[in-house]
């Protein structure tokens, strides 16, 4: 939810210098309520842009190389525009995009469906457009990838005990046969929070485009479809199907269960920091992605 409000000083006079008619702009708060970076929605006579302060220069490069990622794989009103950048800062100015962020809206199960075809569409062309990976980047995934296959370890190692027998068995696989299917997993330049809390859909028009780059890198292309496969699509497998149709192909079945074990590995991450926090909200989404994925085809 937005609300009116006015940019940091120094952050306005920066703006300022990009954008013409700052002097009787509306400002509004459009911060995601649980990220760590800052939103503005700035409306001036001469149309509509977003300003996002980042908390760390690795989320701002990160952005920025999404934005320029974004330029070559996608038609221009399919994702934001980067109108100005200060790495001092750091800081962005972004061009807005028509429609609404598609989590929360009520849509008609066709126009769900579409949404989810067009969005498939969408991440397939982002993943096709190559970008160059080299050892460094490499590495980084192989290191990724075992972080994650630790931390389901060290989980189990603590919390065996709370889950079922088929949820014990899950994350142990993950545990261990993650690092080696990663191996054998296509890379693409990925974007790295692929959801619909960052789709917009333009009812009017019928039109999808994408927003937030900040966590994209390259990795593997399969973990864009992990929070899909977590929460969207156990209930409703005809959005996987239409997702995967517009994606233009099936997965793998080495890639279906990567995806599995990825998936599980988040979910029982959510229930250890949930019991860690006290937290019934993440003990409750740990224990439903767990029990989606011990039914999920592997």
């Amino acid at each position: 939810m937005t609300h009116a409000t006015s940019l940091p000083p120094e952050l306005h006079q920066w703006v300022t210098r990009h954008l013409t008619g700052m002097d009787t702009a509306a400002v509004t708060d459009a911060s995601w309520p649980r990220g760590a970076s800052r939103v503005w929605r700035v409306r001036t006579d001469h149309g509509e842009v977003f300003v996002k302060l980042y908390p760390s220069t690795e989320k701002y490069e990160r952005e920025v190389q999404g934005c320029e990622h974004a330029t070559r794989a996608l038609a221009a009103d399919e994702a934001p525009r980067l109108l100005a950048s200060d790495p001092d800062r750091p800081a962005v100015v972004l061009s807005a995009l028509p429609g609404r962020v598609v989590r929360g809206l009520p849509l008609e199960q066709a126009e769900e469906q579409r949404v989810h075809r067009l969005a498939g569409g969408l991440l397939r062309r982002w993943h096709d457009t190559p970008e160059p990976i080299g050892d460094r980047e490499h590495q980084r995934i192989r290191a990724s990838v075992t972080a994650q296959a630790d931390e389901a370890a060290v989980i189990l190692e603590r919390l065996g005990d709370q889950l079922a027998p088929a949820e014990r068995n899950l994350v142990r696989d993950a545990a261990h046969d993650l690092p080696d299917l990663a191996r054998a997993l296509p890379l693409a330049y990925r974007h790295g929070d692929y959801s619909p809390r960052n789709w917009l859909w333009d009812e009017a028009a019928g039109h999808h485009s994408l927003i937030d780059f900040e966590e994209s890198a390259p990795g593997l292309a399969v973990e864009d479809l992990v929070w899909l496969c977590g929460a969207a699509w156990p209930p409703r497998p005809d959005l996987r199907d239409a997702f995967l149709t517009g994606y233009g192909r099936l997965l793998s079945s080495t890639e279906q269960r990567a995806l599995v074990l990825l998936t599980a590995r988040l979910g029982v991450s959510y229930l250890s920091t949930g019991l860690t926090k006290a937290d019934t909200v993440l003990i409750d989404r740990g224990r439903t992605v767990l029990q989606h994925m011990v039914r999920a085809p592997r």
